[in-house]
């Protein structure tokens, strides 16, 4: 899979799974956590848009990782 195809594919994953985080009632840092998900989803599509793929996949990898400890929290994602 090339870089950018496979980045696609994680913005796709993000976009998914934010839906469900938005639909929880977090606490005032989860909110933290979920918006700075947000910006570094955002700054994927800023890197993808300016062809630095590398700085563009660390961000998403980022941006799952902070959005995924929320899900853990509230039993979103399987074991």
């Amino acid at each position: 899979m090339k870089p950018e195809e496979r980045i696609t594919k994680d913005l796709k994953i993000f976009e998914d799974n934010i839906v469900e985080v938005e639909k929880l009632d977090l606490t005032e840092k989860e909110v933290l956590v979920k918006d700075m998900a947000i910006r570094y989803y955002k700054d994927t599509k800023y890197y993808l848009d300016i062809d630095d793929e590398l700085t563009s996949f660390a961000c998403i990898a980022y941006a799952h990782g902070l959005l995924d400890s929320i899900r853990i929290m509230y039993n979103l994602i399987d074991e």
